[in-house]
């Protein structure tokens, strides 16, 4: 059985993980909840859910889990850091727990690379300022962003609320035809149920901020091997992936 550690901001989609390891085999998926002092997409408090402080507390709590990977599971609450400040939160995590550890936002450039994908719309349920954020960090990793669409939702909680359909017609209307891929980049969204839909629909894989953690945490451990699960990317196995962590 192999155990990914998931480290998770409050309280929203953390449902979702379980939905995951139900759909995945010989997976499971210990969540610890970080600290969230204000529920805000904005950037002040992003950060502050971010911060060392928080997540090495989060991170010591994981460790005594024996878990075989860990992921940070908060896509704005790393790429608010930038590409640098991402990566050092990372290594920040992964000293404590003592495994190969990766963040959301990370997980969504390794995904793009094993799908062998580079330009992509974005759907994202975030203000546009942070939105564009996201935008930066993908360019920076090589990724084309054709378009990019905000839902202008505040918070975390909010998010996590969202009507599947109302969740499904957002990603749908913001596709991009040139788009080789919708990235969906909030673990506040309830997402699991909803990637083979998207992806019937639109003819193209979708990948969103939970599943590419999931899929992220497996590839860290270990586990390269294509498997069913949701979406276009869990078939693809993990085997083409070059580590955004190594020195560019």
């Amino acid at each position: 059985m192999t155990r990914v550690g998931i480290l998770y901001p409050g309280f929203s989609a953390e449902d979702d993980y379980q939905t995951f390891a139900s759909q995945i085999d010989d997976v499971e998926l210990p969540l610890v909840h970080t600290l969230m002092r204000e529920d805000a997409h904005r950037v002040d408090a992003l950060l502050d859910v971010g911060s060392e402080e928080v997540l090495s507390k989060g991170a010591e709590e994981l460790s005594g889990m024996e878990i075989d990977s860990a992921v940070w599971a908060c896509t704005s609450g790393s790429f608010v850091f930038g590409w640098d400040g991402a990566r050092r939160q990372v290594q920040g995590v992964r000293d404590v727990v003592g495994v190969p550890t990766s963040s959301t936002s990370f997980a969504f450039v390794h995904a793009l690379r094993q799908l062998r994908l580079s330009r992509v719309a974005i759907a994202a349920t975030y203000p546009d300022d942070v939105a564009r954020r996201f935008e930066r960090f993908l360019t920076e990793a090589g990724v084309t962003v054709l378009s990019l669409a905000s839902h202008g939702i505040v918070t975390a909680a909010e998010v996590g609320r969202l009507d599947p359909d109302e969740a499904l017609d957002f990603v749908i209307s913001n596709d991009h035809p040139g788009a080789d891929a919708v990235l969906v980049p909030d673990t506040a969204l309830h997402s699991a149920d909803l990637i083979d839909p998207m992806e019937a629909l639109l003819g193209k894989t979708v990948l969103t901020a939970n599943q590419v953690s999931v899929w992220e945490g497996l590839r860290l451990a270990g586990r390269c091997e294509s498997r069913p699960g949701p979406g276009n990317l869990f078939r693809s196995g993990t085997s083409t992936v070059r580590d955004a962590f190594e020195r560019r």
